[in-house]
């Protein structure tokens, strides 16, 4: 039999022993040849069984699946039956079935089983259909192997932003989800001129998904563009030793069952920020107070809050927000005002690119994640997607300790006489 050489995370990919693996990649790194192998050496490896194979069109099964699957069997010298519309499988002699479905009608799904299955590019469809398919086809994949493993589901796909993919396998992955990622470059097999081809297509934030496999913003109307994760990370976490405990900045806003904190320290004899910390979904104000005195007990605490929480209560009491934190025995930074949504987003922006402001994304996830996802939507920081709660709290300290201070201009006034 002809031996196949698949690149190092194709083989990573298909020799993984999780149950839900999934390969995101670039432009060209070989996510379908990846599927196909898969799936062809899954069913060899476990003859009398069937598998599913899922792409987000019919046409794209046409044009895309059933040309590989002949080329990598008529490779192997593997005996086969193709079917086509309406059926749709290829029945591999001897050793089982795979069955060609698609993604764009996900009612569709139904009627049929397989022990095994390869889903292609599911981060192109939205967010919620991808959820809703990924369910049905879980439902599917159900024939119980003669060799008593585990069922599994291989997922290939281009990051498209931070949809169902980014979610399942990359911020909250379960038992047995498994991501594998790699660059466009990884594939040695590619024309020469392919990587330069992209370059000059394609914007400089889109490349970054499509030719790195990384999941970024693609909108190019990103808040916080200047803010990136690898440049502004830090390892930096909360001091307290026999010295003492050092003070701590925290950035508050207030919200009924939403309220959000993000906790910094100073470095660099105060000149830079580090967020080392995070506090999310609090349900009111005295929550966030003792969560923030039973964690930080030691600490000396200032609290950059909402202005608005001067008038503010998100708790049934006489009072407002801002009076409960300073009855709680911080120290409340805050202006009679908030300042303006673009000074705050224009401070922001300005702390990353010059080196001031950095985030341990490790200790503060939604932290991160807040600062990538929040996009501009009719000219305004869209709401809608809830990261801007996160935000805020980020954001307050930043602009009260460094502010965008706009020039004045100095105006002659001349008369004519």
């Amino acid at each position: 039999m002809p031996e196949i050489a698949p690149t190092k995370p194709q083989h990573q990919y298909i020799q993984t022993k999780s149950r839900f693996p999934a390969f995101v990649a670039g432009f060209g790194a070989g996510k379908t040849e990846a599927a196909v192998l898969r799936s062809v050496m899954g069913l060899l490896e476990a003859p009398g069984c069937n598998r599913g194979f899922y792409e987000p069109t019919y046409d794209l099964i046409r044009m895309i699946a059933f040309p590989r699957f002949e080329a990598v069997l008529n490779e192997l010298g593997l005996a086969y039956t193709l079917v086509k519309s309406p059926s749709n499988y290829i029945d591999l002699h001897g050793y089982g079935h795979i069955y060609f479905r698609s993604m764009d009608n996900p009612s569709r799904i139904v009627g049929y089983e397989h022990a095994d299955a390869d889903v292609d590019e599911l981060d192109t469809l939205k967010k919620d259909d991808a959820a809703y398919v990924w369910r049905q086809i879980l439902a599917r994949n159900r024939q119980k192997k003669p060799n008593g493993q585990s069922n599994t589901i291989g997922v290939t796909t281009t990051p498209e932003g931070f949809r169902f993919v980014y979610d399942t396998w990359k911020k909250n992955p379960k038992d047995g989800y498994e991501i594998i990622q790699a660059p466009t470059r990884s594939n040695p097999h590619l024309p020469i001129d392919y990587i330069e081809g992209l370059k000059g297509i394609y914007p400089e934030h889109l490349l970054a998904a499509y030719l790195d496999g990384q999941f970024v913003n693609l909108n190019s109307g990103s808040v916080y563009a200047s803010y990136n994760r690898t440049a502004h990370n830090t390892d930096e976490v909360i001091r307290k030793d026999d010295k003492g405990a050092e003070p701590l900045f925290i950035g508050c806003d207030f919200n009924v069952t939403k309220q959000a904190a993000t906790v910094y320290v100073r470095r660099d004899g105060g000149n830079q920020w580090h967020a080392v910390d995070e506090l999310t979904n609090m349900y009111d104000t005295p929550e966030m107070i003792d969560v923030i005195k039973g964690r930080y007990a030691d600490h000396q605490i200032y609290i950059y809050p909402d202005a608005s929480g001067k008038a503010r209560k998100t708790v049934n009491a006489s009072l407002s927000d801002i009076s409960l934190l300073e009855s709680a025995g911080f120290y409340v930074r805050v202006n009679n005002r908030n300042p303006g949504v673009r000074d705050r987003i224009m401070a922001t922006n300005a702390a990353f690119e010059a080196g001031r402001l950095f985030v341990n994304a490790r200790a503060c996830p939604t932290v991160a994640q807040s600062l990538e996802q929040q996009v501009y939507k009719n000219g305004e920081p869209d709401k809608s997607s809830g990261v801007d709660h996160q935000n805020d709290a980020t954001t307050y300290p930043i602009a009260f300790e460094m502010p965008i201070v706009r020039p004045v201009a100095n105006v002659n006034f001349g008369f004519a006489l």
